[in-house]
Order: C-alpha cells, then structure tokens, then sequence
C-alpha cells in the first residue's frame, strides 16, 4: 500500500506483507507496517529471499539461546535480493541489491527482517549485484559467512571441513579458490554427493588427523568429536550456530595444545568479496537451492527447510506479493 502526496505522486508504502514468527512454529505470512524511510534509507521491492537452516531453524524450533535483540514476533531472514524502488545513497531506482535485513517494521522485530514483500533499510547496507544472478543472489550472506571463517592474516585453511550441508560446502568451494585441498565429513551418505574439488568422507572410516578443522555443523557435542583427531598445536574453528553450551574433556585437548577460535557475522567487505567471486565465475551458488516455494505458502516451506535432510537451501518467491 502506498500514500499520496499533495503533488499527486506516490509515496512509501507504508505496509507490507512479510513473514512473521510469532512463536515457536508459529509462522505465517501477515501484513505489517513499515516505517517511513527516513534519510539514506532506500526502499527495497523483494524478489526472493532463502531461510536459514541455522539461527532462523533455532528461533523456529525455540532453542534459541537468550541473544541480545532476538525475540517474537519476528520478521526472519537475512539472505535477500530485490530492486531498489526508492534510491538513496548511491543507489538508483532500478538496482538489483543484496539485502541482509530490515528493522523498520511496526509491531515486529527486525533484527533479521529480509523477509517481505518490501523493506525500508540503511542504502549502506545494501550491495549492488548483477540482476543476472537471480535468486542464487540471496545466497551471497551466507557465502560471506563462509568467507568471513577462512580470511584474515594468519588464517590457516581448512584442512577439515565438518558437515556437507550449503555452508560446509561454500566453505570447501571457497578454500579450494583459495588453493586450498579440504577433506569433508558428513554422516548422512545422501549428503557427501556434490563435491567440487575435494573429498567427502564418512567420518566414522576416517583415522587421519588435521591441524585446522572447521566446524559447519552446529552439533551438539562437536569439541569432543573433533578434539582427538587434531594435531598437536592444531585449532578447532567454530562456524556453525550453537543452540547449547559447549563443553570438552580436558586431557585430549591438553595434550595436543588445542587452539579455539569462532568465526561471527560477515564484514561488509566479505560480502562485496564474494561478490566478486561469482561475478568471476570462481564460486557457484546456484546450485546449493535444491527448494522453491511462493512466500504465500511459507508455513509448509520453512517447515521443509529444517526438517527435510535432502533440503540444502530453501528460496521463497516474492514476484506478485507486496
């Protein structure tokens, strides 16, 4: 819905449909309102956006940990693309953008907030991408996640990846780019098909050691699975999101001097890195969306999106909704 102006032109919309959670299964697609955007702010008309099997899986399921700004009734989502219908910044009407979210919903919190039909949100949030990409394009957050794990003076890469889902390969394609060579576990043998440039290995016939594993699994209990094929001076990385405390037996991990690290959120500059790299055809994205649905039957596609095993990427279609 849009208002009118004396002049007769059309202003912001001042709704929009978009998905909330109320509540542990609790979801919907509902009319919102939307703030008026204010200076430097752009208003973004969704084309698609993807779920998260990760965080958006724990505030769904309600084993979110207590995490500051997190909350119901929620408007999901992080991974997004849409076109820009009102500029601001450096933008133009017209731009194809990444969007990582919104906060400007009334009646409903938008710490993610990049799924609906329309968002209001900071034009320096936003990245410009090739209209070319389509929907892969809403993949770039979590692809910058991954690369967010793996760059940085005195990174060392992977030379174990754990779990096969569309972040533990995202990790392995980023680090063979990188002239990397990732051994992958993943206990699902359905999921250890698709590698591009490196193995993928059952996890209970692999006796090697690695001095650098990276966990993309959020499991439970991981430390312990992983200490004891570290090698000595060897460090864990923790990329995957943890809905429970963590802990470890001690002696494996004193004895091989273990160094932990975790990896957070993506940088503004890992995203526009990515970028680049599917934009050079270095890294491919389309093909980790194994699911589509219309954002009009959200309930049953985000329920496919974190119980489907054979479910790595979920997509909505925002065409036709606003």
């Amino acid at each position: 819905m849009a208002t009118s102006s004396p002049s007769g032109r059309k202003g912001p919309p001042v709704q929009t449909e978009a998905i909330i959670l109320a509540g542990p299964h609790d979801i919907a697609r509902r009319t919102v309102g939307l703030h008026a955007p204010r200076a430097n702010e752009a208003v973004v008309a969704m084309r698609h956006s993807a779920i998260s099997a990760g965080t958006e899986r724990l505030l769904w399921s309600g084993d979110m940990p207590p995490f500051p700004g997190m909350g119901y009734p929620l408007v999901p989502g992080y991974e997004a693309v849409g076109e820009v219908v009102e500029a601001a910044g450096d933008l133009k009407a017209g731009d194809t953008v990444f969007v990582p979210g919104s906060d400007r919903f009334d009646g409903a919190r938008g710490l993610f907030g990049a799924a609906a039909a329309t968002a209001v949100t900071d034009a320096d949030r936003l990245v410009r991408i090739d209209a070319g990409h389509g929907e892969s394009a809403a993949l770039l957050a979590l692809a910058a996640t991954a690369r967010h794990a793996i760059a940085g003076v005195g990174r060392a890469l992977p030379d174990l990846i754990v779990g096969h889902g569309a972040f533990g390969r995202l990790l392995a394609r980023l680090t063979v780019a990188a002239g990397g060579a990732p051994v992958v576990w993943d206990t699902d043998p359905a999921r250890r098909a698709g590698a591009q440039g490196y193995e993928v290995r059952d996890p209970g016939a692999d006796d090697a050691t690695y001095a650098t594993i990276y966990d993309a699994s959020g499991a439970d209990g991981i430390l312990d699975t992983v200490i004891p094929r570290l090698t000595k001076g060897g460090e864990i990385v923790l990329a995957g999101f943890y809905a429970r405390p963590l802990s470890f037996a001690y002696p494996p991990a004193f004895l091989r001097e273990a160094r932990l690290r975790i990896s957070a959120e993506w940088t503004r500059d890992d995203l526009r890195a990515t970028r680049d790299l599917v934009e050079a055809g270095l890294l491919r994205l389309d093909d980790l969306i194994t699911h589509r649905s219309a954002a009009a039957d959200a309930r049953a596609a985000y329920a496919t999106a974190f119980t489907d095993p054979d479910c790595l990427k979920m997509v909505l279609n925002w065409e036709g909704v606003r």
